[in-house]
């Protein structure tokens, strides 16, 4: 059966409130109009997971759709901070979980595989600990094998993912290029995926080795070509300089400066039906 649907209609699935796991990297493979989708529908309280932040993330909390954030650094790159997001937590408009890339990983990786929960050494003797244990995901405990001590996390299980795929076959069947990141762990983890993808291919088309989120949990799939720019997609295009920079100064100062900007860009990359 076929999953095709428009990006309006994807991203109308996704509800206020939804926990939301994104799959971008910095400047990497962001589903861009996915997010800005999100943001022209004006979701408000979401949940975002995501290991290493980026662009998506920046343009949905600016936008002001999240309310909390999980995830374990990240930045523009070799374009500077994510001034959005830093500014909202600096403010207090957004709370945060904030892990080492590992623990967060495994916590997807137990998400994924229907774990109860999952131990590591990561983050032991971590600043970090003390907002976490508040949170009630992470407990302290002694390994019950060597009497050392160790890290109990819960795992992490989106209501949705958000993966942006090269190709997709019409059941959702979605391959993946270059870096791959904490990709598949996400996807998995979730309820549900949604894919973005360049292209949509027929049923049948794409060999069985190649796909790397299958179409088992993806409930939805929606063609929009360069639906990662303007960050970069490895094999179809590099990130947009320009874009980037203007990305920068206006969320940098903020304010009127980043609403005339998101509102330019909600009109210039509007997907229609």
């Amino acid at each position: 059966m076929s999953k095709v649907v428009s990006l309006s209609e994807a991203m109308a699935s996704i509800e206020d409130g939804s926990h939301v796991g994104l799959t971008g990297f910095a400047i990497t493979r962001n589903a861009v109009a996915a997010a800005l989708e999100l943001a022209r529908a004006k979701r408000r309280h979401l949940r975002l997971t995501q290991v290493i932040v980026g662009l998506e993330t920046d343009l949905l909390v600016g936008a002001g759709c999240v309310d909390r954030l999980v995830y374990s650094g990240g930045s523009l790159d070799r374009f500077g901070l994510v001034h959005a997001v830093n500014r909202a937590i600096a403010t207090g408009t957004l709370q945060i979980e904030e892990y080492s890339t590992l623990a967060l990983t495994l916590r997807l990786a137990a998400g994924s595989l229907g774990l109860p929960f999952v131990p590591t050494r990561s983050m032991l003797g971590s600043s970090l600990l003390d907002n976490l244990r508040a949170a009630g995901e992470i407990v302290e405990q002694t390994d019950p094998f060597t009497g050392s001590p160790v890290l109990v996390m819960s795992p992490v299980r989106p209501d949705v993912a958000i993966v942006h795929a090269d190709t997709c076959d019409e059941e959702g069947n979605a391959t993946i290029a270059g870096p791959r990141w904490s990709l598949r762990e996400t996807a998995l983890a979730a309820a549900r995926v949604i894919v973005t993808t360049e292209r949509v291919v027929l049923r049948g088309t794409i060999p069985p080795e190649r796909v790397v989120v299958p179409g088992t949990v993806v409930s939805a799939v929606t063609e929009v070509p360069r639906g990662a720019s303007p960050t970069a997609l490895p094999g179809h295009y590099d990130y947009d300089r320009a874009w980037l920079e203007a990305h920068v100064e206006a969320t940098k100062e903020g304010g009127e400066r980043f609403r005339r900007y998101l509102e330019g860009m909600l009109e210039a990359r509007a997907v229609h039906p």
